[in-house]
């Protein structure tokens, strides 16, 4: 979307991060999750506290996507020993892209996408992973289309389910 920036996330936009966490993620797995799972999952994962101790992490980074005032997206990236699994200095984890499901299709993720490979090179990253729910096949086809290949599995615990996430990676240095 033309109008559609990017922006640094703030400690003092936790409230919004919140709101943006909660509303994407329910929108995105509700229908495939139990109601407690998902219950469990916003209150312990993407509370205040959980979210701002990830925003003090110095090797975390947040973005929103915006448009106007509104916030109509986010990503979140890892560094090092922030990465949830692989925990490589020559990486960079995208661990959060969510848009809220109005924005689809308008290539709102593409663009917190092109923030995510940015930084990454800005980094001198050789390359960019992250994990990706198996039965996510959007995110899945978003990803393979930017050029990931699955490279091994994980498994992502959503309140008491345990659930597998494709892993996947992209070479920068090649690029």
């Amino acid at each position: 979307m033309e109008d559609t920036s990017i922006v640094e996330v703030s400690f003092n936009d936790l409230s919004q991060l919140q709101t943006i966490s909660r509303q994407t993620f329910f929108e995105t797995f509700s229908a495939n999750n139990t109601e407690e799972n998902m219950a469990k999952y916003l209150a312990e994962e993407l509370s205040l506290e959980k979210l701002t101790t990830e925003l003090n992490n110095p090797n975390s980074a947040f973005y929103f996507a915006m448009l106007g005032s509104t916030v109509i997206g986010y990503l979140k990236l890892n560094f090092g020993q922030s990465q949830t699994e692989l925990k490589d200095d020559r990486a960079v984890e995208i661990e959060r892209i969510y848009v809220l499901k109005a924005y689809h299709g308008k290539s709102v993720g593409q663009l917190l996408y092109n923030k995510a490979i940015q930084v990454a090179r800005e980094t001198n990253a050789d390359y960019v992973w992250l994990g990706v729910w198996e039965e996510n096949l959007r995110a899945i086809n978003f990803y393979k289309k930017n050029g990931f290949v699955a490279f091994d599995k994980h498994i992502f615990r959503l309140g008491n389910d345990e659930q597998t996430d494709i892993m996947m990676k992209l070479e920068l240095r090649d690029r």
